[in-house]
């Protein structure tokens, strides 16, 4: 049993990683500050410090460079979010073990754990059961969806999760890349190491260039693991040079998969451009691209797979509840057609966002059409006369309601075409029964016998 002090001024998570930990077999001291953090150090005199590089109080790379200082036995880890991968560096060469991405795989973090340790020479341990959870939200490993093309990319994964040879996942912003990466992990003899994964966009090229070949470099900190190198596309061409050498070299010494050190490693790399189109245009070596595409795999966007809508939205309100712990809300089913016919630029990112947003809208625990984000639900486009069309057709004299019903019956009809001509479906998403439906279309009641 290692004692632990885990640092984050987030409750919730400081509350999470505790528990995971203590789930470990470690003895764990949880601070919200960093000046109880800094006490609790000095107390403890810990194996081990989990800290947040964003805490109120105290500079987490302060706290790094403490425990190099005056507790030198301790080992550090950093917590930090994408925007602050070059400062996790700068830890790193302070002296941290390593560095954690938010949001990142709880399984993630005890593996982490147990290297730190293990470098230290104090005895490891594993939890019966690691959540299959990150901080931010649950199972983000499983690919969700029942589309053809989704099936093909279930197919693929299973068939080359244990050939070492690197993939190349391309696709649009927001469209799962990193959720294929990770299943390609998980599906692998590797699922037991650690999976890493580099914004390759996220720093400044000094910084990239020490991450991925400095002494603390991520292929050295992977350990038989897997390696995500996400927006390969935008290494600078310097960096390409010597990733590119870099993989030669690592071939050489013990072919993919079979060595130590450096080169045990699982290399998948995604762009949201094609990278076959960068090489062209000269912006990414023509080698490189040949090593890092040895299994291709591109991920449709999600309007080219809408039936994965439903069974997204159903993940993302259960784990949203999970997150919360609170009941996981119901959807409309009108909500969801109106999900379906959008086109999402931002893919299933952008989904996961709008239904955050609606539960947070929505009253009870039923999302409705009125709670989704309105650029979904504006597909409708009503079109309302102009002043001069509006006199022309209603006479002066005519009554302000003659003015609403005329209105009222143009919204009725386009809504009729938005749902095919459905009387059904246009009473239910207007909110009102189908007698009066027929009414205010002017029809009578018993017609719908025959329609």
């Amino acid at each position: 049993m290692a004692k632990l002090v885990i640092i984050d001024d987030e409750a919730a998570i400081l509350e999470l990683m505790t528990k995971l930990c203590k789930a470990a077999g470690h003895q764990v001291f949880g601070c919200t500050t960093g000046i109880d953090g800094i006490a609790a150090i000095r107390s403890h005199q810990p194996d081990l410090v989990i800290v947040d590089l964003r805490i109120g109080d105290v500079n987490g790379l302060d706290l790094v460079s403490m425990c190099r200082d005056q507790f030198p036995n301790t080992a550090v880890i950093m917590v930090t979010g994408h925007g602050s991968v070059e400062t996790a560096v700068e830890a790193m060469r302070l002296g941290a073990f390593d560095y954690l991405t938010k949001p990142f795989d709880l399984g993630d973090l005890i593996k982490t754990v147990n290297q730190a340790l293990q470098r230290n020479g104090v005895a490891a341990s594993t939890p019966a059961s690691i959540p299959s959870a990150t901080l931010r939200s649950a199972s983000s490993s499983k690919l969700i969806g029942h589309s053809d093309a989704l099936q093909r990319i279930f197919d693929i994964v299973r068939r080359v999760a244990n050939n070492d040879s690197p993939v190349l996942l391309e696709g649009e912003f927001g469209v799962g890349k990193h959720m294929v990466a990770r299943a390609l992990h998980e599906a692998s003899r590797r699922s037991n190491s650690p999976f890493k994964e580099l914004q390759c966009s996220a720093m400044p090229e000094d910084a990239l260039e020490t991450e991925l070949f400095g002494q603390t470099a991520i292929f050295n900190r992977v350990a038989g693991g897997t390696i995500h190198l996400a927006e390969v596309n935008q290494l600078p061409a310097r960096i390409q040079a010597q990733l590119n050498t870099f993989l030669d070299e690592a071939q050489s010494r013990k072919g993919w998969g079979n060595g130590t050190g450096s080169s045990d490693f699982r290399l998948v790399v995604s762009s949201t451009v094609s990278l076959e189109d960068s090489v062209k245009a000269g912006k990414f070596r023509e080698d490189l691209y040949y090593k890092l595409s040895v299994v291709p795999l591109k991920i449709p966007p999600l309007r080219e797979r809408r039936e994965d809508v439903k069974p997204l939205v159903e993940h993302f309100l259960k784990e949203l509840a999970e997150r919360t712990d609170s009941k996981a809300k119901t959807i409309d089913a009108n909500a969801i057609e109106f999900l379906e016919k959008y086109n999402w630029p931002g893919n299933v990112s952008e989904l996961r966002n709008a239904i955050e947003r609606a539960c947070a809208f929505a009253e009870h625990d039923r999302v409705r059409p009125s709670d989704l984000p309105t650029k979904v639900t504006r597909q409708i486009e009503v079109p309302t006369p102009s002043v001069h069309e509006g006199l022309t057709k209603l006479p002066i004299g005519s009554t302000l309601d003659d003015f609403i019903k005329s209105q009222e019956r143009v919204f009725i009809q386009e809504t009729l075409k938005y749902n095919s001509g459905s009387r059904e479906k246009t009473a239910s998403m207007l909110g009102v029964s189908i007698a009066t439906l027929y009414r205010k279309m002017g029809l009578n009641v018993e017609r719908k016998t025959t329609t």
